[in-house]
């Protein structure tokens, strides 16, 4: 699924706007409070106030793709606009903020680590405004422009480490073909900022067609503020899902659309090996995309229980419970839109009817993962054709992957080599697995299903390269072009970030990206500081 918001917010014009060619032209082009974006709802929803600036700021990387999207020339931050680029993206405008258009930090709620959390909000994030370009309204939002007034005890600062991880992997996600917000830069400043050690400070430029959570719902229906709810549940729908309109109940068509592109986005992740971290209800877009990268991972070794965050103790959100705790959000997400649901039916009895219609929609989140992740596999599998027994043969590999902690992408990447008729080319995927013979069982029956399917092993392979990425921003990648960039070199993250934008391509050149970890990185810890 590619990266657009839906027709909903496309408006009608006779061309395609200019490109930004100026900092100013750029500036301009980023609006607070235009009609129907999340600004107009007004002060119940958020809270103006500019962002904190931070001392000499500077540009560590872009992503050209993304600014093209937006309508700004990439050129900007190369030619004598740099520092301006910098500034302006840092929270540093050189202009005052424009009157009535500050920039604004959003309330929400939520549950975090399955306990209500009571109100949060954008502690060190700060949304400009939107811009509208091509046909696409897309919300720009910097993330860790200083305190805001739902910081509790943060600093409302984000650090290097962190803003390089979530700028390469929204941009890696978004090319793997999953559902995603984007990143278009990033900027750093020497400001020290204290996490586990002293650190510098960054700010990432983030970029959505919304940045509604789950936990928005969940504050208005907690604090009993149903007009508020009311108003957050048609801003949704006439931005993003229109159709709903045309429904018995908008409300309970609404709670549908996040059962399909939760359950479609819980499919993709476990099929890339790919571990969240931090999947409370605040983390939990309404649109279906992957948002708030923080102690986030590919998995090198397989294991089904891996837990990627270091400050999950519990195993929470190990990758194994992911999909059931997409499954949970979705049931608090219900729960906040109940006072919605049934405005049109009798008093007398509704509530149990309501309640029994949302729990009827929720159903279909079980209905929905299930043939998904099993459409995921059998595609990775590179099974063209469906027959019984396929969701049988693919958790066959995985209780071997995770008996013998074979590399998740190396795996399925190296099975295309696999021949239907021939044992002789099973060498790159076969060296992955110490127990050899439990690996020629799995493979004897998976060729005895490759007799049933019609392509032959060339046509397979290249449906199995595909989808099946050769390369995925694992930790020490990241983390090789974090400890660059802290002496201020730059080229390794937008390499990365290159090599990152064709993940299926074979990419000779870059091959040593693509080989397993180094031993150092097992010793590498992600956590919510991260």
């Amino acid at each position: 699924m590619s990266f657009s918001p839906s027709n909903a917010v496309r408006a009608a014009r006779d061309e395609t706007p200019a490109s930004a060619h100026s900092m100013s032209e750029i500036a301009s082009a980023i609006k607070v409070g235009e009609p129907g974006s999340f600004a107009a709802l007004g002060t119940a929803f958020l809270t103006r106030l500019p962002a904190a600036p931070v001392p000499d700021p500077y540009f560590i990387a872009l992503s050209n793709e993304m600014a093209e999207t937006l309508g700004f020339d990439p050129d900007v931050v190369t030619g004598a606009e740099k520092n301006e680029f910098a500034a302006y993206f840092a929270g540093n405008p050189t202009r005052d903020w424009p009157a009535g258009s500050l920039p604004y930090a959003a309330v929400y709620s939520g549950h975090q680590f399955g306990v209500w959390a009571g109100q949060l909000g954008d502690g060190r994030a700060l949304t400009l405004g939107e811009v509208e370009h091509d046909g696409a309204r897309l919300e720009v939002q910097l993330k860790g422009a200083g305190r805001t007034p739902y910081s509790r005890m943060g600093d409302g600062r984000a650090v290097l480490r962190s803003s390089i991880r979530e700028f390469l992997c929204s941009e890696a996600m978004h090319h793997l073909g999953i559902p995603t917000t984007r990143a278009l830069a990033v900027i750093g400043s020497d400001l020290p900022v204290r996490r586990e050690t002293i650190e510098t400070a960054a700010i990432v430029t983030r970029v959505s067609p919304s940045f509604v959570r789950f936990g928005h719902f969940e504050h208005f229906y907690s604090n009993d503020r149903i007009d508020e709810l009311r108003a957050l549940a048609d801003h949704v729908i006439d931005r993003s899902y229109p159709h709903c309109r045309e429904a018995d109940d908008p409300y309970l068509a609404l709670l549908d659309e996040a059962v399909r592109t939760t359950a479609d986005l819980m499919a993709r992740w476990q099929g890339v090996g790919f571990c969240h971290g931090v999947m409370n209800t605040d983390n939990m877009s309404i649109l279906g995309l992957t948002i708030d990268y923080g102690p986030f991972g590919f998995m090198d070794a397989f294991n089904a229980h891996h837990i990627c965050n270091h400050s999950d103790t519990q195993g929470r959100y190990s990758y194994s419970r992911q999909p059931q705790v997409g499954y949970w959000n979705l049931f608090c997400l219900a729960q906040a839109l109940v006072p919605l649901f049934g405005a049109n039916l009798p008093e007398e009895g509704r509530a149990e009817r309501v309640v029994e219609a949302a729990q009827k929609v929720l159903e279909r989140y079980k209905d929905r993962f299930g043939p998904a992740l099993v459409a995921t596999m059998r595609a990775k599998l590179g099974l063209e054709t469906e027959r019984e027994g396929d969701d049988k043969l693919a958790n066959g590999l995985f209780e071997i992957m995770h008996a013998n902690r074979t590399d998740f992408t190396l795996t399925f990447r190296n099975l295309s080599k696999l021949a239907k008729a021939d044992s002789s080319q099973d060498a790159p995927v076969r060296d992955l697995f110490l127990d050899r013979a439990a690996f020629d069982a799995w493979a004897a029956q998976y060729r005895e299903r490759l007799a049933h399917e019609p392509r032959d092993d060339a046509a397979r392979a290249a449906a199995m390269n595909r989808v099946n990425p050769k390369y995925v921003l694992r930790n020490h990648l990241a983390e090789q072009a974090i400890r660059r960039a802290s002496e201020k070199d730059f080229s390794e993250v937008a390499r990365l970030l290159d090599v990152l934008r064709r993940p299926y391509d074979e990419q000779p050149e870059n091959e040593a990206y693509a080989g397993l970890p180094p031993d150092w990185a097992s010793g590498l810890e992600v956590s919510c500081s991260s």
